[in-house]
């Protein structure tokens, strides 16, 4: 065989790109469908789907290729539900807005996606930007650039001068008068314009702004800011389109609304008290806590200059609460879907989130369960969530115990989505 079409078939091999089989030696595999970790397993990996799991260590036959991880824990690739993939938050983020084409934006995200997937986060819900994340989504699914598996809600939906208005903190002359195809809406019948305005450019999912919020720039960072009419058009119009609906909600008033009219999703969620935990947990609703956000974001407030400044008063308010804010909403049973708004806090850093979570109160094995399997669930999708034969092979391992030291979990040495390799140790 000529050397270089060798070298191309090793390459090819290497990446788990054609058919052979790879075989996973497990020292530690967390279980998420039974809540157990499991000692000694074999997993077995075939393209793109995991054929089988198997205890004790399995010799794989001639042909097949083998990873020992038999001093790691694997588990299934960790899910971020909540993450702003086309940027990073920066003392210069404001201004970038007006100095960077959506080609650049695009060029920069390749890094954030690179860096999320080598994170071990092998799937994310993007919760808005530009648009040019339904171009990284297609980008990623051709092969084109590394990156974790996207669900995006492509631009978030508000109301004039709401969270998400485009416009917002801009010069007068251009402010102009955005509606529905920019994402803002001020009746039912422009929300739902909305919605579709959405479907047609791509997305997966809806996300609104149902509460001022914290890095708008603008005074209000917890008031409502949609009529009940305006909700219950953007939900009703979403589930005939078989999309998901996600509200980013600091505020009492705004969540309960937001929760009556549907949502499948509240985000943050800082204010939340017993009656809307009560409220949360009759209507099914998930809980995105983002702690990750919050404590990036009151840190960076101390800092001069950082933010603008009517964004520190609402920085330093708000964002200290939200771990606190979880631990209550756990305790009380509310469904907690793993989320950190990455983009706000730095991408590749996500699995902070997990030690947040866990100093909370929140064990291990049912935080790793909230990044994998609940949000799964809650975005309907059947083929990812646990390692367990006929999933999608997304499988991510660090080494050691994590359960024991979580902070291990920022140090992920294994990562393969959709069966293949990614990072190895």
């Amino acid at each position: 065989m000529n050397k270089y079409l060798y070298l191309l078939l090793a390459f090819f091999l290497s990446q788990n790109l054609i058919g052979q089989q790879t075989y996973l030696h497990c020292g530690s595999l967390v279980n998420t469908e039974s809540g157990k970790i499991e000692k000694e397993i074999t997993v077995i990996v075939d393209k793109n789907e995991i054929i089988s799991v198997e205890k004790g260590y399995i010799n794989p036959p001639e042909g097949a290729y083998l990873y020992n991880l038999k001093n790691h824990t694997v588990m299934p690739g960790l899910m971020d539900m909540h993450v702003h993939i086309e940027s990073q938050l920066s003392p210069k983020a404001y201004e970038n807005r007006f100095r960077m084409n959506k080609a650049d934006v695009a060029l920069q995200a390749t890094t954030y996606c690179k860096k999320t997937l080598e994170a071990g986060f092998t799937t994310v819900r993007d919760l808005g930007g530009t648009g040019v994340n339904v171009s990284l989504q297609t980008a990623i699914n051709r092969g084109f650039v590394d990156g974790p598996r996207i669900y995006t809600a492509e631009k978030s939906i508000a109301t004039t001068g709401g969270h998400a208005d485009p416009t917002n903190g801009v010069r007068d002359d251009l402010k102009g008068d955005p509606g529905p195809s920019e994402g803002v809406v001020n009746s039912p019948e422009e929300a739902r314009k909305a919605v579709r305005q959405r479907y047609k450019n791509g997305a997966d999912v809806i996300k609104i702004t149902a509460t001022g919020g914290v890095l708008s720039v603008a005074k209000d960072g917890s008031g409502p800011q949609f009529t009940m009419e305006e909700l219950e058009g953007i939900i009703s119009t979403a589930k005939d389109y078989g999309m998901t609906t996600a509200a980013h909600a600091h505020g009492k008033a705004g969540m309960e609304r937001a929760i009556k009219a549907g949502i499948t999703s509240i985000e943050h969620g800082t204010m939340m008290d017993d009656e809307t935990i009560d409220l949360m947990k009759e209507y099914g609703t998930y809980y995105v806590p983002t702690i990750s956000a919050g404590m990036f974001v009151a840190e960076m407030a101390k800092k001069e200059g950082y933010f603008p400044a009517v964004i520190v008063p609402k920085a330093l308010s708000i964002g200290p609460q939200i771990q606190n804010t979880f631990a209550k909403a756990y305790k009380n049973g509310v469904k907690i879907a793993f989320g950190t708004d990455s983009g706000v806090s730095p991408h590749g850093d996500n699995a902070q989130e997990i030690q947040f979570m866990v100093e909370a109160g929140m064990p291990f094995v049912e935080v790793i369960i909230s990044a994998t399997k609940t949000p799964s669930e809650m975005l309907g999708i059947t083929k990812l969530g646990s390692v367990s034969k006929g999933m999608w092979a997304d499988i991510v391992a660090v080494e050691g115990d994590p359960s024991d030291d979580v902070t291990k979990m920022m140090k992920m040495s294994f990562v393969m989505k959709n069966g293949v390799v990614y990072k190895k140790p």
